[in-house]
């Protein structure tokens, strides 16, 4: 627009006369000079403009079937969110990306958009703010700095690979595809790192579980670190936000679903107990809350006195007794309808008055009574060095802590498990398909149980 107008202001000021040759091959030189300076500014602006493209973090275009959240909800029977806004999205694209330096990016306005229906391509994206809608094919820019953020791997690529704690986690495995990995977690060995823990089952998984995977495996669920059993990890990013949506569904839907329908996430654990319920079979459905003590020092979760109570969360238990004993044991079928902390085992103690086998954080009277007393079996330290024990990689002592020790080790373990095939379910979502639960395949595991409750079992059988 700015080279027409030139143009038009010369040809009007020069005027065609007899004498005026010269001057026209002097202002048709003029004219030349100035196309091509205009030319030559174009091609400039142009390069500029793909030269601060390139300092941008292109993210995919939007796809809603590629929402872990809406399909896991769907999975779980509940209706997806009806709209995604650029925060998820960018979170769900850029997992290594903070949460708060993208909230930050947003507040310094150096978030842009470009809508897949706008007319004109050359328009420049939009800057958005972080609750602003994505529609279909729309995608987002970030400043490319910040993808700097990922997580290095020169760290973990300096870390000394163990045979024999390779050989130890990874004979943990119980079953693997390409959406999850699922290992039989022994007892004794923490799930997450923390004060105190030198090793902890995340990191583990992220040294020796990654196989042929960039990513490394995510936790998407809680085991106790003295409980066992089937403990699930997404290899993927989007795989683990759907398992996250799945797990937390189950807790939520709990209320509403307490009998007879179909349960996309079913866990079944065993658990040794002192004493006998008085019905072989039931329905737990008691709130707990947790309660501080010392000064904040320690805390413990407790039942509820008032359905009222603020902090009280919602918690419902199946249970059926396997097998009795004449010695004053009972073998329970636990099957926890929601995930509190703990809701086993205060379930157990509080309102069936039968406190599981070396839990003396809830059932330290029973045990008093027993003449067992807490000790580092039921509470083990992990040791610098691996343990030259067969079999036993962290100096968890796997073979002690039955009914015939001197000192108990938990005896709660998840014994089996059923969820949805998520590989099977990302493959329709790539095909754009709607998700038909009923037509979903689902993935039944099973983990044998640890030696102490194994050997718990042959005493009393």
């Amino acid at each position: 627009m700015a080279e027409r107008h030139l143009l038009r202001q010369m040809f009007r000021h020069l005027r065609p006369s007899a004498a005026a040759s010269g001057v026209r091959g002097i202002s048709t030189k003029a004219i030349n000079e100035h196309t091509r300076y205009y030319a030559t500014a174009t091609t400039a602006e142009n390069c500029e403009k793909e030269k601060n493209y390139d300092q941008w973090l292109t993210l995919p275009p939007f796809n809603p079937n590629a929402d872990g959240c809406s399909i896991g909800k769907r999975l779980s029977g509940q209706p997806a969110d009806a709209n995604t806004t650029a925060l998820k999205w960018i979170l769900k694209c850029c997992p290594h990306i903070p949460r708060c330096l993208v909230q930050k990016l947003f507040r310094l306005r150096q978030i842009r958009k470009e809508c897949a229906n706008m007319e004109d391509k050359e328009q420049r994206p939009k800057r958005i703010g972080a609750k602003d809608l994505m529609d279909i094919g729309d995608r987002i820019f970030l400043p490319k700095s910040v993808d700097g953020t990922s997580p290095s791997t020169t760290a973990e690529s300096r870390n000394f690979f163990d045979e024999k704690e390779m050989e130890f986690v990874r004979s943990l495995e119980l079953y693997k595809d390409p959406a999850i990995i699922v290992i039989n977690k022994p007892p004794g060995l923490p799930v997450q790192g923390g004060i105190g823990i030198k090793r902890s089952l995340d990191d583990l998984a992220a040294k020796y579980l990654k196989f042929d995977f960039t990513e490394s495996p995510r936790l998407v669920h809680r085991l106790d670190r003295d409980s066992s059993g089937i403990l699930v990890m997404g290899r993927t990013q989007l795989s683990t936000t759907i398992l996250h949506s799945v797990f937390r569904e189950k807790t939520f839907g709990a209320s509403d679903n307490l009998r007879g329908n179909k349960k996309i996430l079913q866990k079944k654990y065993w658990a040794l107990v002192i004493g006998s319920p008085r019905r072989r079979e039931g329905l737990i459905s008691v709130p707990l809350v947790k309660v501080v003590l010392d000064n904040g020092k320690s805390e413990r979760i407790t039942v509820a006195e008032n359905n009222n109570t603020l902090s009280a969360q919602h918690a419902v238990t199946e249970y059926r007794v396997i097998a009795s004993s004449s010695r004053g044991y009972t073998w329970l079928e636990l099957s926890p309808l929601t995930g509190r902390k703990h809701q086993l085992r205060v379930h157990c103690a509080e309102v069936l008055g039968t406190p599981i086998v070396g839990d003396y954080k809830y059932g330290w009277q029973a045990h008093k009574k027993l003449g067992h007393h807490l000790d580092s079996v039921s509470d083990p330290k992990w040791g610098d060095e691996i343990s030259k024990v067969k079999n036993d990689a962290f100096a968890l002592e796997l073979e002690s802590g039955s009914i015939s020790d001197k000192q108990f080790r938990l005896h709660l373990h998840c014994k089996e498990m059923s969820l949805p095939d998520i590989t099977q379910a990302l493959k329709y979502a790539s095909m754009n398909s709607e998700l038909d639960t009923a037509e979903m395949k689902s993935i039944t595991l099973e983990a044998c149980l640890p030696a102490h409750m194994q050997r718990s079992w042959s005493l009393l059988s």
